[in-house]
């Protein structure tokens, strides 16, 4: 299984001692301010045994971000393959985080997403990656930029698991990061 490493954290398959967090992060609303759905204890343990086993069957996943300072765990940062077409074809490489609020601002999140687009590129050989979230949450969609993806052009799409009882978190944008965009980033970079 994959663990990849950064400067401040390590990203890894999720550990029975993190459900509680795991739940944390599927039930507090301000967590969860751009999800329709919160998990109670028993769906989100089901929740973190289907990410773990994607994880040990293929590498990786949404995986649990650890502060290499102290151990704790502050959220999941991680790759993933879509399923919502017609708006991406399916098994296209996703890029998405999750962190506890008191971890937001900190550049946890891009630090691990560089990681996991060095992952996607160099070990997988993905051509792009991709990352949407809800149109107006600049948290995330500032993450993305960062990370040198582009707003596609036209690339808003209703995601079809978001219930229509949450007509305001139906409208995403996507953003999309190509292997030639990367390299010259990262050879400008170096």
């Amino acid at each position: 299984m994959t663990v990849l490493r950064t400067e401040r954290l390590i990203l890894r398959n999720w550990q029975e001692q993190d459900r509680p967090f795991f739940h944390r992060l599927n039930s507090d609303d301000a967590i969860m301010e751009f999800f329709a759905v919160r998990r109670d204890r028993a769906a989100s343990d089901e929740v973190m045994d289907t990410v773990s086993a994607y994880i040990a069957e293929n590498g990786f996943g949404f995986m649990a971000a650890e502060l290499v300072a102290t151990g704790e765990c502050i959220g999941f940062i991680g790759i993933n393959r879509t399923k919502i077409e017609p708006f991406v074809p399916r098994g296209t490489l996703e890029i998405g985080w999750r962190l506890a609020p008191e971890y937001w601002g900190k550049g946890y999140a891009t630090e691990g997403a560089k990681a996991f687009l060095d992952y996607a590129f160099e070990t997988l050989g993905e051509e792009e990656v991709v990352s949407f979230a809800v149109w107006n949450n600049a948290r995330s969609t500032s993450v993305m930029e960062r990370l040198g993806m582009e707003h596609v052009e036209d690339g808003f799409f209703d995601h079809p698991s978001v219930p229509d009882s949450h007509p305001h978190l139906k409208c995403h944008a996507l953003y999309r990061l190509t292997r030639a965009t990367w390299l010259a980033r990262r050879q400008k970079d170096a």
